[in-house]
């Protein structure tokens, strides 16, 4: 990636989720090995999780995923990496007197070695934004556990969240507009924001409200109400109680009730994944005419988008926010 020549240049780094580098079981396993041990997002005591996780979820879901990546699969590698790397790049054209670089909180390219190429470069100086416009301990907060083990020598700032910011809003209400212009508006505008469980809500995290208040700011942004907008949750896992309502039992009442074309947006999802090219396009997508639907309109991710690489560019400038 093209950086600034000068090593004084302050330095921004895109954080996301992660991805494994092949569609095979094999690389699947290697990634959600390294993400599900992380205990910001399974919390369950080490002794009995390690033994649960590799000797009975590993070999079980990672051939079911690894063909599930195999359906979105890119000639770059996976739709997260490419469209990360795409935004970075769009992100340092807008940001011509700084170094923009990006980095998977799991997986390659590693936080680790994202600051250690800074650090060789002669950077001092780093502002980190995780991908994840609502903060969740589940997410944010582990980026935050990698700048503290990683980042040795560097000063680094980063970004908790930007679920209100008005720039991020209106990228978003832009990219529905678009999606209304072409194809016409569906009968319902549903939202869906992956789930985390309600027990870490219940104890403090502020996610759930940040998703409504992202859905507000949509709201506005498109000049619409509040009301007309459903807010749901996807991407289960495990047997315990999750943020509700969930997405595909929503969408299922939706076409039993009569709903015949229903459009779908993913806004907590900054670049285009396996969760929303694969579980919401096609799976929820079947799921939904399987229901007696006719059409579930998915409305892509700002992806690598204008008014994404505006928006971002222009939180790396403020000084609020940064800590």
């Amino acid at each position: 990636m093209p950086m600034h020549d000068s090593s004084d240049a302050p330095a921004l780094l895109l954080v996301n989720l992660g991805t494994p580098a092949a569609p095979t079981a094999a690389a699947v396993r290697r990634y959600l090995a390294q993400f599900l041990h992380d205990h910001r997002v399974v919390q369950l005591t080490r002794w009995l999780w390690c033994p649960l996780l590799h000797f009975v979820i590993l070999p079980l879901r990672s051939p079911k995923v690894a063909r599930k990546y195999a359906q979105v699969w890119m000639d770059g590698g996976s739709p997260l990496a490419v469209h990360t790397a795409a935004l970075a790049d769009a992100v340092q054209a807008r940001l011509p007197g700084w170094r923009v670089d990006h980095a998977m909180r799991y997986g390659s390219p590693s936080m680790a070695d994202a600051f250690a190429r800074l650090r060789a470069s002669g950077v001092r100086k780093v502002r980190v934004l995780p991908l994840y416009p609502q903060y969740s301990t589940t997410t944010t907060a582990s980026v935050a556990d990698a700048i503290a083990t990683d980042a040795g020598g560097l000063q680094v700032a980063m970004l908790n969240d930007y679920h209100r910011d008005p720039g991020w809003a209106a990228a978003v209400a832009e990219s529905i507009r678009a999606h209304w212009a072409t194809h016409g508006r569906g009968e319902r505008l549903l939202l869906s924001f992956h789930g985390i469980p309600q027990r870490l809500v219940d104890g403090g995290d502020p996610y759930a409200a940040h998703c409504e208040a992202s859905t507000l700011a949509i709201a506005d942004a498109l000049g619409i109400p509040r009301a007309e907008i459903l807010l749901t949750f996807q991407s289960r896992f495990g047997r315990e109680q999750w943020l509700q309502p969930y997405t595909q039992a929503t969408l299922e009442a939706l076409a039993r009730d009569g709903v015949r074309t229903l459009d779908v947006a993913c806004p907590g999802f900054a670049v285009d994944c396996l969760e929303t090219l694969e579980e919401i396009a096609v799976e929820n997508a079947e799921a939904f005419r399987a229901a007696g639907g006719q059409a579930l309109r998915y409305i892509p991710c700002l992806n690598a988008g204008a008014a994404h690489a505006d928006a971002l560019a222009g939180l790396a400038q403020r000084d609020q926010g940064w800590a």
